[in-house]
């Protein structure tokens, strides 16, 4: 477990030791700045995963020339967990594709040159307790997802909610 000294110490992150694209990542939001009773708080599951693909796509936004950076939600949907919480689960798919053609003149030459630079999944968990967001986000390249998707739905269906004092 790493707490990576700029942050509150509200969240967790675990990174596969040999592809840093796969990851998880659990985040608590502040006790003095969320008031939430429940999840649907934030809407509609298909809302709340509409939030989160703006916040990742802000979260990996380049500045560099000739990268285009494209997201979709491609499942949001909402269950009773064991623990009796409502918990929303949103899986986002995010795509980055560079040019190796940057600095030509002509967009045509840019677009020949386009190659997917990386394509991954974001199954993400939202759940509330103790008036907290609490937000599982688990990264896997869209290889990994689709060759081990059936063990990562049920890592990310194991998540729960455990009210926090710090």
């Amino acid at each position: 477990c790493v707490h990576p000294p700029q942050t509150s110490g509200n969240d967790a992150f675990f990174r596969h030791p040999r592809d840093v694209d796969e990851n998880l990542f659990v985040n608590i939001s502040s006790p003095s700045s969320s008031k939430y009773e429940t999840v649907a708080d934030l809407g509609s599951p298909e809302a709340a995963a509409g939030m989160l693909l703006k916040t990742y796509t802000g979260e990996f936004m380049s500045t560099r020339l000739g990268v285009k950076r494209t997201g979709s939600v491609t499942a949001a949907s909402q269950r009773t967990g064991p623990d009796g919480r409502l918990y929303y689960d949103i899986t986002l798919r995010q795509r980055s594709v560079a040019s190796r053609q940057q600095l030509a003149v002509a967009g045509v030459d840019v677009a020949a040159g386009l190659e997917v630079e990386w394509d991954r999944v974001y199954r993400t968990v939202l759940g509330v307790a103790g008036r907290r967001l609490y937000e599982f986000r688990l990264q896997a390249p869209i290889s990994v997802w689709e060759a081990e998707r059936e063990g990562l739905e049920a890592v990310a269906g194991s998540f729960r909610c455990k009210e926090v004092d710090l």
